[in-house]
């Protein structure tokens, strides 16, 4: 089966373009270093990094941010477990890879929370991070940052002020710094949504698919004994015809 192969690729294709980013942008950018790699202000690769989770939300703490990475873990195997009881069930493929995405996803910011404050030093205003700097590192097990680097900040403007709540406010979009590791997340989840109808047609169609085989089924059934009758008919009509020739 090539379906398990398709399914590591995938993975281990987005763990390995993270991680590579993550790596390069932590010990070459100094923290809030930005450039443009297209020349305008509408996309940008800006280093920042995030101590909790999306958007920047997070627990007070060391024991917060202790808490919030056990979590993902937990989180991150019973999403583990779930991808492979769905590739042993054989569900829609292609819903198949999109849970594979958002695993490969989680599991690269994971990586972050786990392991960047063993081997990197703390990034500076001024400096880039170190990769297994001779101190140690800046932070314990688990209590690592996100290296979060794109930025599209497309519009930016005021609000008009007829808009309820927010009118006349500053606004942005796109505002948010995220990774590649965030984007393959947002990928999977689009496209199950998407897509939710062909992973999952509704029970309805598949009761008429089985109605509309039946039918089909007794239709055969009706002209075979209709086709069978005509033939004893016709038969029956052609005995007496032959007697009388066999007599002459």
């Amino acid at each position: 089966m090539r379906k398990p192969y398709i399914l590591l690729a995938i993975i281990f294709g987005v763990l390995l373009i993270d991680q590579c980013i993550k790596i390069y942008v932590k010990t070459h950018f100094a923290l809030g270093e930005f450039v443009l790699p297209f020349g305008g202000e509408w996309c940008q690769i800006h280093f920042v990094e995030n101590p909790g989770m999306a958007f920047g939300l997070q627990l007070g703490g060391p024991i917060g941010k202790l808490l919030l990475s056990l979590f993902r873990v937990i989180a991150i195997g019973f999403l583990g477990y779930y991808l492979v009881k769905i590739l042993k069930e054989e569900m829609a493929f292609g819903f198949i890879c999109c849970i594979a995405l958002v695993w490969a996803g989680a599991f690269g910011n994971i990586i972050d929370s786990a392991v960047y404050g063993l081997f990197f030093s703390e990034s500076g205003t001024h400096t880039p991070a170190l990769l297994l700097p001779p101190g140690g590192g800046y932070a314990g097990f688990l209590h690592g940052k996100v290296v979060d680097m794109f930025y599209f900040p497309l519009w930016q403007g005021r609000l008009p002020t007829w808009l309820p709540f927010w009118g006349g406010e500053e606004a942005e979009f796109f505002r948010p710094v995220f990774n590649f590791a965030d984007a393959a997340i947002s990928v999977g989840v689009f496209f199950i949504v998407a897509l939710q109808n062909k992973f999952f047609p509704p029970e309805n169609e598949n009761e008429n698919e089985g109605e509309n085989e039946d039918e089909n089924e007794n239709e055969k059934a009706i002209i075979t004994d209709n086709n069978e009758e005509i033939a004893d008919e016709t038969a029956e009509n052609d005995a007496p015809r032959m007697e009388e020739r066999a007599s002459i």
